[in-house]
């Protein structure tokens, strides 16, 4: 290579470095305007010493000054930890089929299907729960919108993200940890579950954390299913509200304190996401750490 294509490519890498870093400066700081602007927005009912009603209001009453966030964040967390309860042993085993047990075209076909399950709209989920799983539950317990109803929905619009994410990190697993588990005599199942799984686990425990910060902020299909009920739940076939759903119905009509507290809601919607990826950026060092 002559020293003007040397100098072209040094050129080249500079530039993309250059560009890389612009990038991703624009991205922190796109995220750190919405803070700013969530922050901007809840700031008159934070000031006025009227965040301790966030925990210790009646209820969640807007029109008495009472905004008690209490119980939509425990249903939101409910659904979410129990939809990623769900679809995580779902979402492995899945990529445990693709990776090890499928025969190429029939993998083709099923990975094209969970694509396909992926790009389905959240409104369309919604729907369909809401004619069809809703209607099952009731049968059990009634009214059947339920945090139940809420954590089958958000399985299945999780489920994609856990099992391509899984997959991905399954086929990063170099074939030589599965040469030498088969070399000590392992069965092929003790080898996938005992050895491969457990060596992506990394990739697969970032991927669940992706797919929950996704059951985290949906809105539309949980709105649909889950009742809208702003209570604690005593069980799985109790009505529910979550916070999306709450600053999704109420936005449009809110004014002065009472539209300061959905910003304020949207501000500890942000914070439960920030901590999912500190939490992912911590697991990730570490393993980084141990590998080496």
């Amino acid at each position: 290579m002559t020293l003007s294509g040397i100098s072209f490519l040094f050129r080249a890498d500079a530039a993309l470095a250059l560009s890389t870093r612009a990038l991703a400066l624009w991205s922190a700081l796109l995220v750190l305007f919405i803070a700013g602007f969530l922050l901007r927005e809840a700031w008159p009912i934070l000031t006025d010493g009227h965040w301790q009603a966030f925990f210790t209001s009646a209820g969640w009453y807007p029109s008495s000054g009472q905004f008690n966030l209490w119980p939509m964040l425990v249903a939101t967390l409910a659904a979410s930890l129990g939809a990623m309860l769900l679809a995580l042993p779902l979402g492995v085993a899945s990529a445990v089929f693709l990776c090890f047990h499928a025969p190429t075209p029939i993998a083709n076909g099923y990975r094209r299907l969970i694509i396909l399950l992926a790009g389905i709209p959240s409104v369309v989920f919604g729907l369909w729960g809401l004619t069809v799983m809703v209607p099952l539950i009731a049968d059990i317990a009634p009214p059947g919108a339920s945090l139940l109803a809420a954590m089958l929905i958000l399985a299945l619009m999780i489920l994609p993200t856990v099992a391509l994410t899984s997959e991905a990190a399954l086929a990063a697993v170099p074939a030589s940890y599965a040469h030498g588990a088969y070399a000590l005599g392992l069965s092929r199942a003790t080898s996938e579950w005992r050895v491969l799984v457990p060596a992506a686990r990394a990739g697969i425990l970032s991927g669940a954390l992706l797919a929950m910060g996704r059951a985290l902020g949906e809105t539309m299909a949980v709105l649909m299913v889950a009742g809208n009920v702003v209570q604690l739940p005593g069980s799985l076939f109790d009505s529910v509200r979550v916070l999306t759903a709450n600053m999704a119905l109420e936005m449009a009509y809110a004014t002065g304190e009472h539209r300061a507290s959905l910003f304020v809601t949207g501000l500890v919607l942000m914070a439960l996401v920030s901590a999912l990826a500190w939490w992912a950026h911590r697991h990730a060092s570490a393993e980084v750490a141990n590998a080496h």
